[in-house]
């Protein structure tokens, strides 16, 4: 099943304060640089706001140039780079930053996203540890590091982390969601079931929840509540097959003798997934399924 990324967006920041009562140019007619920093990060944050990534990169640039220490405009030179996708240049500017300002819990959830963009994952793990250890119970923090910790099978650990994420009333499908897949990797699905369920009040429409869902009551043999929810995943994302697949496996175990109604369900999956290269072994058992069912239908009727 396809796994949901977390949504989320890295820290951009606002215009720097002005400095008060500047002379404005030096000597040398040229502005001082701590002035002309300013001017050139405010001018970088207008360029990111308007969607100009290239110039809000040289702005940004051009700051660091005057003022190698100017944490604000590192941070946000990186935010341009991640998102023009220089993952590497982005992961350098965040390594400088908490290097320069080890308090800067923006710097390392943001170095942690960029790890995590590069699937460095202990590493990313490590980043938000580090924010967390300055600012323990930020929502979304918690909730991108509980993905991590899923994604690396430490199913408790995630669990502890979504957990807190919303106890502080933080989190969203999502994290619930994740929560949820937790739960059930640790095989403790009462709790897996409400916590998906609790994702669903967040998007009612969510397929990898429905799916989710269908997949833990088809497993405990609930073949009604599997079919009910698979079919909900599959008006919410009509393009995905596997709940067409699941669908069908669930009435025909709760309807086993309803042989026209599962050949039926068996060939709307294979019309709907027929051209789908994935689903291309799938297909073949489905149809051989149907010739099964077929001549079972054909046996019943010459008795």
């Amino acid at each position: 099943m396809i796994r949901r990324g977390l949504q989320f967006s890295l820290i951009v920041f606002s215009l720097a304060v002005s400095l008060g009562s500047i002379s404005g140019y030096a000597q040398e007619g040229t502005k001082d640089d701590a002035t002309a920093a300013k001017e050139a990060y405010n001018e970088g944050i207008k360029q990111m706001q308007g969607g100009n990534m290239d110039m809000a990169i040289t702005m940004f640039q051009s700051a660091i140039s005057k003022d190698p220490d100017y944490v604000d405009a590192r941070l946000n030179l990186g935010v341009a780079f991640f998102q023009t996708a220089r993952f590497d240049e982005a992961l350098e500017q965040f390594q400088i930053v908490v290097k320069k300002n080890p308090q800067s819990v923006d710097g390392y959830a943001n170095l942690g996203r960029v790890q995590n963009k590069l699937k460095r994952r202990v590493e990313a793990e490590q980043a938000f540890q580090s924010a967390l250890a300055i600012r323990p119970d930020d929502p979304a923090i918690l909730g991108e590091l509980g993905k991590i910790q899923y994604i690396g099978n430490k199913y408790a650990d995630a669990t502890a982390t979504f957990e807190k994420c919303h106890s502080g009333g933080g989190g969203d499908e999502t994290t619930y969601y994740y929560l949820g897949k937790s739960y059930q990797k640790q095989e403790k699905m009462s709790q897996a079931i409400a916590a998906l369920d609790k994702a669903l009040t967040f998007d009612s429409k969510n397929y990898n929840v429905h799916f989710a869902l269908g997949q833990i009551h088809l497993g405990q043999q609930k073949y009604s509540k599997a079919a009910a929810a698979f079919k909900a995943a599959m008006g919410a994302d009509p393009g995905k097959h596997q709940a067409s697949y699941n669908y069908a496996v669930a009435v025909e175990s709760e309807f086993p003798d309803n042989i026209d109604a599962n050949i039926a369900n068996w060939n709307a999956f294979i019309r709907h997934a027929r051209n789908n290269a994935k689903a291309k072994n799938d297909v073949a058992i489905a149809e051989q399924h149907v010739k099964d069912l077929q001549e079972r239908k054909t046996k019943l009727q010459e008795q």
